[in-house]
């Protein structure tokens, strides 16, 4: 347990001291954020604000796990590195959308097929990678049995599992880049579900059918579960101390760089840990948001009317006259709901086997 809590307090230290460096840095080189013109008027005092800001918890998160295994002299897993290649590696797509809105002076960054590729680039990579690297016991870090709060035990086939890994990649990955339109509100939201997915890595290691004394219908068969506590504790301590800089008023923004890093970090835990649906409630705003995307373009199409001011939801609210602070917490409760239900229903799958 000494992993979580190093890898913890290592990435919140890092992100807490490094943020207001990477501000001075992409302050003094111009990379500001660009803001919509069709948006609340509020947020034209935005305009300048430091972008890209997720490279401060990205690397934060990359130096607490690596230097977690240093400090305790354990080993990474094939789980761990899967789920931080996925987090880089959307974090460099998200990175390269970035930089050409900065250098550019645009608010569209990467065309959306050239964004789409880069995404399913690494979405795929890791669905393959991810049914390789088998342990003494014959488990790799993904299983190709859909779950829940654990495997439903039939398998879908390679082809079919790396094609929904995908999905799930891509519809997370862009649900955490919708929310992030309000100071501090992906971020917090973040925090909450790397919570909970540090929560499910320890009680899965403690649970794991590989140190049971007899194998029952309630252990669970995961690969390497303390090390995605550890990685969740990376994230979520990187999170925190990002959201000091973050939260309103923003002094920095995490950009798509911190937003498509975020989502990734998200599915590919719930995909190693075998819980994929449950991360439906576990990221609820993140879904809620996306779909509100979903309704508002499926009604406008259909219709030629708009059931919201304006999406993704918290423009709604903020064009209804909440203020910005009112919809974040508002909105963080939700989330902090969304993931009390979700890890009732975790541990009532424990229970009931």
């Amino acid at each position: 347990m000494k992993q979580i809590l190093f890898s913890g307090m290592i990435g919140l230290i890092l992100s807490l001291v490094g943020t207001p460096a990477l501000i001075k840095l992409l302050a003094r080189r111009g990379y500001g954020q660009y803001i919509r013109d069709d948006g609340p008027k509020a947020h034209h005092s935005k305009k300048g604000t430091p972008t890209m800001g997720g490279i401060a918890f990205i690397l934060a998160t990359l130096i607490a796990y690596f230097g977690t295994k240093a400090i305790t002299g354990e080993a990474p897993t094939a789980s761990g590195l899967l789920v931080l290649f996925l987090t880089a590696g959307l974090g460099l797509v998200g990175f390269l959308d970035d930089y050409i809105k900065v250098v550019k002076r645009r608010s569209l960054g990467l065309r959306a097929k050239a964004k789409l590729a880069g995404q399913s680039i690494v979405g795929l990579a890791f669905a393959i990678l991810a049914l390789q690297f088998h342990d003494s016991r014959g488990l790799s870090p993904a299983s190709e049995s859909l779950s829940f709060v654990r495997d439903f035990k039939w398998a879908i086939g390679p082809v079919l599992f790396v094609i929904f890994a995908y999905f799930m990649i891509a519809a997370t990955s862009n649900g955490v880049n919708l929310t992030d339109g309000l100071d501090g509100l992906a971020t917090g939201a973040s925090v909450m579900a790397f919570g909970a997915y540090t929560f499910i890595g320890v009680w899965e290691y403690g649970q794991s059918c590989a140190y049971a004394a007899t194998a029952t219908v309630s252990c669970y068969d995961v690969r390497d579960p303390l090390d995605l506590a550890v990685v969740a504790a990376a994230l979520m301590g990187s999170c925190f101390g990002f959201l000091w800089w973050n939260t309103s008023p923003a002094k920095i923004f995490m950009g798509d760089t911190g937003s498509l890093a975020l989502g990734g970090a998200l599915a590919g835990l719930a995909i190693c840990s075998r819980t994929e649906l449950l991360l439906i409630l576990l990221g609820g705003l993140f879904m809620i948001i996306t779909l509100s995307v979903i309704i508002q373009v499926g009604s406008f199409r259909m219709t030629g009317k708009r059931v919201f001011k304006m999406a993704p939801l918290q423009h709604h609210f903020e064009l209804k006259g909440w203020s910005e602070v009112l919809v974040v917490v508002r909105f963080w409760i939700i989330q902090g709901l969304c993931v009390a239900v979700g890890l009732g229903l975790f541990y009532a799958g424990y229970r009931t086997g």
